[in-house]
């Protein structure tokens, strides 16, 4: 080979891998950040009445908030498998925590990992399975710890590690986009949180937030389920099923409470080390003392436990807010926020004392509905309400769509790429949804449903045969099961008919009779 021919080989080379350079930076990075059980009413971007949640909210006004986002299943570990894989829970085979995520399927991190991105995974996994598709992670056991959490390592160290959860899993996603964002290779961090989940542990650093405010009641907080079979029948009652001690921190000889219930308190509570000991038993020791000689009981106590779970949920929900404006406040200093899409989101949504309820697993809409704000300066113009009904079924083809990707064949999602940026109107009329975790924890019926912007079909099955239907325009708050209603005889008839369409079109018609072992967690995943 001659010289000049070796040179111009060379040349050619140079020039591809300077194009294949340039593409790679203009590729967008990517962080899809996750908490646990964030009640989208408790981001002021949505609703103020509760709390303010200013860094969240950022990304609404610098970006996009979606007023129409579900879940496809309202629950922890088969949310976070939809996500993953762009498929319904009967497909991926996540229909209910007590399973072990099948870790060899396709899912948009390993696509993105094949098309040169850097992939890593921080925080709460909780699929049983080690994470695949993801050049560096470390994860925390199944819930994980609010306190001096265990961390698990991708090389199988396992490491308490002092400190708060939610502050820990920013830091070591900070060190990670640190280290990737230097190689010139595009990124995509999940950075997933365990807060604000169960059983709702302030950081010592915020226990002075909202101390002694007083909460609205919902209107339906005394909810009476009147024709709705299956909501009566659940254990997520804050006046029944909320516990003083392990939910509450009320941790006293005096206080009498179930034997799990101080157990599983007392084990969190070992946790500490003597600075956030004195800290925690400075906060609660008044609160557990004025609850002694008060003893309130029958509405009073029901309403104290209400105004109790709302202080240390804000008070969490309040640290994953500065902890998101850590992020958005790193990415700013070091020149990365114009090319990186952040993305906040939950798994799924959460009940604030709605129905008299916590917990979520309902189709109702306060767990259906998940938060979605995006951000991608250049992309999606500051100030976007995306009405449209997208699912966590999408948040796939669309990462994969943003990258430049196209999604696997299987996925069942759709990219809202173009919906977001405002390029298309065009989008589905209806959403699906399957829940299937019963008999299990919270005792929700298994059901599913379909809804459109106005209305929502429902069924119970398993063990009973029970259809709830509501016109969520005069009754958005879902208190009068509409179904025997003739009014409604012609809508009720044609919702059945798209609901068997949306279950042939996602493969969900047959009958699901597998049995649900022990395995579930009694935090209440």
């Amino acid at each position: 080979m001659t010289v000049s021919i070796m040179n111009r080989l060379l040349l050619i080379a140079s020039a591809f891998l300077f194009t294949m350079s340039i593409y790679a930076q203009q590729r967008p990075n990517i962080i899809l950040i996750m908490s646990d059980d964030h009640a989208q009413q408790s981001i002021s971007a949505y609703d103020t009445t509760y709390i303010r949640t200013p860094n969240i909210d950022r990304l609404a006004n610098e970006g996009a908030i979606f007023e129409n986002s579900f879940c496809t299943n309202s629950i922890c570990a088969p949310s976070r498998a939809v996500i993953l894989t762009g498929k319904h829970s009967n497909i991926n085979g996540q229909v209910h925590n007590g399973i072990r995520f099948d870790s060899s399927q396709v899912t948009f991190p390993k696509m993105l990992q094949a098309a040169g991105y850097r992939t890593g995974m921080i925080g709460k996994w909780h699929l049983q399975s080690q994470p695949t598709g993801f050049d560096y992670w470390v994860t925390m056991h199944d819930q994980g710890r609010y306190y001096n959490p265990e961390f698990i390592y991708q090389n199988g160290v396992t490491k308490v590690e002092e400190g708060y959860a939610t502050n820990l899993i920013t830091d070591k996603s900070l060190q990670w986009i640190d280290e990737v964002s230097k190689g010139g290779q595009p990124f995509c961090l999940l950075l997933y949180h365990k807060a604000p989940h169960r059983n709702w542990m302030p950081d010592t650093a915020d226990l002075n937030l909202f101390r002694g405010k007083k909460y609205p009641l919902p209107g339906n907080f005394y909810d009476s389920y009147n024709g709705r079979v299956a909501a009566a029948a659940q254990e997520m009652s804050i006046a029944k099923d909320m516990l003083v001690t392990y939910d509450l921190k009320m941790y006293d000889p005096a206080i009498e409470d179930t034997k799990w219930s101080i157990r599983n308190y007392v084990d969190d509570y070992s946790r500490f080390n003597p600075a956030q000991k004195a800290a925690w038993d400075k906060e609660y020791k008044p609160v557990i003392d004025q609850f002694i000689k008060n003893r309130p009981t029958g509405k009073a106590l029901s309403e104290w436990k209400y105004q109790r779970y709302m202080e240390d949920y804000l008070r969490t929900v309040a640290s994953i807010d500065k902890n998101i404006g850590r992020v958005l406040q790193y990415l700013d200093n070091h020149n990365l926020a114009n090319n990186t899409i952040v993305i906040y989101t939950s798994d799924q949504g959460m009940y604030l004392g709605e129905h008299g309820w916590f917990d979520k697993r309902f189709m109702y809409e306060e767990s259906l509905h998940m938060p979605l704000l995006m951000r991608y300066p250049g992309h999606i113009q500051a100030g976007t309400h995306v009405m449209q009904m997208v699912q966590n079924l999408d948040f796939a083809p669309t990462l994969l769509d943003f990258a430049g990707v196209k999604p696997d064949p299987a996925m069942q999602g759709v990219s809202f790429k173009k919906i977001v940026e405002g390029k298309s109107k065009k989008w589905r009329d209806a959403i699906y949804y399957h829940y299937y975790e019963y008999p299990g924890f919270h005792s929700v019926k298994r059901h599913y449903g379909v809804r459109t912007d106005r209305y929502k079909l429902i069924h119970f099955y398993y063990n009973i045969d029970v259809w709830e239907f509501y016109d969520l325009k005069t009754d958005p708050h879902e208190m009068h099961n509409e179904f025997n209603n003739p009014v409604y005889a012609k809508q009720i008839n044609k919702l059945k008919k798209k609901l068997q369409k949306l279950r042939e079109q996602y493969k969900d018609t047959a009958e699901d009779n597998f049995r649900i072992g022990g395995s579930n967690s009694q935090k209440g995943n």
